[in-house]
C-alpha cells in the first residue's frame, strides 16, 4: 500500500493519502484509493478505477468512480500518452485528460493537459528529481511540478499549491 500525507492552500488540513493497486492481468489492475481529512476526523475521498496500460503505446486509460464529500458519487474516464523526446526516456511529453460525470449524468467536469517531464537520476548522491511544467489546456493554466524522492510540492498560475509526502 502506498501512503503519503498532503496539505495544500485548498483544504488547510493535513490529509492522509493511501492508494493501493489490485493486479488483475499484466497490464490491468484495480486500482483503489481514499484519504482522511484529520481536521474532521472523516474520510474525504474515495476511488476505485479498473486501469489498463499500453505498454507499447506509452499510454494507459482507466475507468471508475469516486466519492468525496462535497460532490458525492461521480463517474470517470481518464487517459494519458507519454512522447518520449529522449531515448532513455527520462525526457518526455505527455499529454491527458479526464472526464467525470455526476451519477445523474448531467454534471460534466473536464480537463485535459500537455507537460513536459524531466526525470534527473542522482541529482545529488541518492537523490532523484523530476520536474514538470505543463498547460491545462481547459481553464488555461500553467502549472508545475517538483518531486525529490518522497516530497511533491504542484502549484499553478493561480496560486494554487500542495505539497506531499510519501511516506
Amino acid at each position: 500500500m502506498e501512503t503519503s500525507l498532503r496539505y495544500g492552500v485548498n483544504s488547510k488540513a493535513l490529509k492522509i493519502h493511501a492508494k493501493e493497486k489490485f493486479p488483475i492481468d499484466s497490464n490491468t489492475h484495480l486500482q483503489v484509493h481514499g484519504e482522511l481529512d484529520t481536521r474532521i476526523g472523516a474520510p474525504s475521498y474515495a476511488s476505485a478505477m479498473i486501469r489498463h496500460f499500453y505498454p507499447d503505446l506509452a499510454a494507459s486509460i482507466g475507468v471508475g468512480l469516486q466519492y468525496d464529500k462535497h460532490e458525492k458519487v461521480r463517474y470517470f474516464v481518464r487517459g494519458k500518452k507519454g512522447f518520449p523526446v529522449t531515448n532513455d526516456g527520462l525526457l518526455s511529453f505527455n499529454v491527458k485528460g479526464r472526464c467525470d460525470v455526476d451519477k445523474e449524468f448531467k454534471q460534466r467536469n473536464q480537463k485535459a493537459a500537455a507537460e513536459l517531464s524531466w526525470t534527473v537520476f542522482n541529482f545529488q548522491r541518492d537523490q532523484d528529481v523530476r520536474f514538470r511544467i505543463g498547460y491545462e489546456v481547459i481553464t488555461k493554466v500553467p502549472y508545475m511540478q517538483i518531486r525529490e524522492n518522497n516530497w511533491t510540492l504542484n502549484a499553478d498560475m493561480n496560486g494554487k499549491w500542495n505539497v506531499r509526502f510519501d511516506l
